[in-house]
């Protein structure tokens, strides 16, 4: 679904950008769809792709398991990252985060961005984070661990 919400906020990116910055009418409204297409892409979409995708696929395949070692674990990475995706789509609907995507700190203190919108945001990303390192972890244990099991 984050791939989905990325190409449609890139689109209007794209139609801003097109009609001469007068479709959106507020800068802050651009830069709040700018900074989510960047977000949504880059940690919604391709990081989990490529850890959970990828990973969970590949590394059993090339050590001759059937699945990793630790599925509980593997589920919980999977389960928070639809609770990380429904925080930061809260935080855009809250007058969302309008300091980019790269979050650059004077932007993101009280002053400039009044609302706890850009607090959520960040918790999000952390919890994303969290989901990515669960990930990591499952796919080094299942890497070391069953390299031994599965080869033998």
């Amino acid at each position: 679904w984050s791939g989905f919400m990325g190409f449609g906020l890139s689109m209007v990116v794209r139609t801003e950008l097109g009609s001469g910055g007068q479709w959106l009418g507020d800068e802050q409204l651009y830069n709040l769809m700018v900074t989510s297409h960047g977000v949504m892409m880059l940690f919604f979409l391709v990081m989990p792709m490529f850890m959970g995708g990828f990973g969970n696929w590949l590394i059993p395949v090339v050590l001759g398991l059937n699945d990793m070692l630790l599925p509980r674990l593997n589920n919980l990475s999977f389960l928070m990252l639809p609770l990380a995706l429904v925080m930061f789509c809260l935080s855009m609907v809250i007058s969302g985060g309008t300091a980019g995507w790269t979050m650059y700190p004077p932007l993101t203190l009280g002053s400039f961005s009044p609302s706890y919108s850009m607090d959520l945001m960040i918790l999000s990303l952390h919890v994303v984070g969290v989901s990515s390192l669960l990930g990591s972890v499952n796919i080094i244990v299942t890497s070391v661990v069953g390299g031994k099991v599965g080869g033998s």
